[in-house]
């Protein structure tokens, strides 16, 4: 048995089988065009054109230097989407982001209020070191975030569709930066970890990048056409083994829910937000691979990004030396 999204009934399976390898093709003109700029990252594009597919946000995190900023603005490029960059820093105020009212005043010297749009009003924005921003400056954008829109002197203005945010955060520095709460990170579909390229692509890297011209990125979809195949991953089939998979999985990372691992290393727990991003995180990653329904291998795959930003552990897992991706990826093992 396979489920399908409620609006999949309506669709001729014909047609539905045409538009997924329309989308199969224009994603794989997208991974082309971000290879071509972004080298020995595969598994950190993969897991961010993910995301973007699915419509979700994402968090990277890694420390400085690894091509973060670089993949923002290539992708940005490559799907055609209006990308804007803020640099987060303690002074950041909330209205540096979402935007403020300023007073005009006409020929006859008549004044009115004026809504200035901030950064925010952006198609892909790039929150770079979200984590040196006050609570207050980093709770007004995951409330755009969560909402899609902002409030302002009692207005409501909506944010331009689609609308995602690339957060990064450095591991490494703590002075001078401010956690994001569970609370606020449970808003992120995904958190997806940098880490240092192999050295084959370091040495592409040194050869591409140090020369009189750089490989630049060049549009191969448009907002519009993302948008269609969005709406086309939402529709997909998924198989009543992956959703049984899925609510296993994240079930089995709760305290006092029969697991083991859960029991003996968590504290508390993903809720059902978890497993619905990945249920829909699964179809999008098919879809990258050129499949038109998902796999265990997809729950599997995509279980550490998913979970590790939704758990904690508990003091004997920090005793014992443990991580959470070491727990995530024994619950992953007992996946059948």
């Amino acid at each position: 048995m396979t489920i399908l999204a409620p609006d999949s009934a309506a669709l001729d399976p014909q047609a539905m089988v045409e538009q997924a390898e329309a989308a199969l093709a224009d994603i794989a003109r997208a991974r082309e065009a971000v290879g071509r700029v972004i080298f020995g990252q595969e598994s950190v594009v993969e897991q961010t054109l993910t995301a973007i597919l699915a419509g979700g946000h994402a968090l990277l995190v890694g420390v400085p230097g690894l091509a973060k900023t670089k993949l923002v603005e290539t992708l940005g490029t490559v799907l055609g989407l209006d990308a804007r960059r803020v640099q987060f820093t303690p002074d950041l105020m909330p209205s540096d982001i979402v935007g403020t009212e300023v007073m005009d005043q006409d020929e006859t010297g008549r004044r009115s209020f004026r809504f200035v749009r901030g950064p925010v009003f952006a198609q892909l924005l790039m929150a770079d070191e979200i984590n040196r921003a006050s609570p207050r400056t980093q709770s007004a954008l995951l409330q755009a975030m969560q909402e899609y829109h902002v409030t302002v002197a009692g207005e409501r203005h909506d944010l331009p569709a689609p609308f995602h945010v690339l957060a990064t955060q450095n591991p490494l520095e703590q002075e001078g930066t401010y956690p994001l709460p569970e609370a606020q990170l449970d808003r992120f579909l995904c958190q997806i970890d940098v880490h240092y390229p192999s050295l084959d692509a370091e040495r592409r890297i040194l050869m591409a990048t140090t020369g009189v011209s750089e490989e630049r990125a060049s549009p191969v979809m448009t907002a519009e056409r993302l948008r269609e195949i969005q709406g086309l991953v939402r529709r997909m089939p998924v198989p009543d083994t992956v959703v049984d998979a899925i609510l296993s999985l994240v079930r089995s990372a709760r305290p006092g829910h029969g697991s083991a691992e859960a029991d003996a290393h968590i504290a508390w727990g993903p809720g059902p937000r978890a497993s619905q991003s990945l249920m829909t995180c699964v179809r999008a990653r098919a879809l990258y691979e050129g499949r038109l329904a998902p796999s265990i291998d997809d729950v599997r795959a995509l279980a550490e990004p998913i979970l590790q930003h939704r758990m904690a552990l508990n003091f004997a897992a920090r005793a014992e030396g443990v991580g959470v991706r070491d727990v995530v990826k024994a619950l992953v093992r007992g996946l059948n």
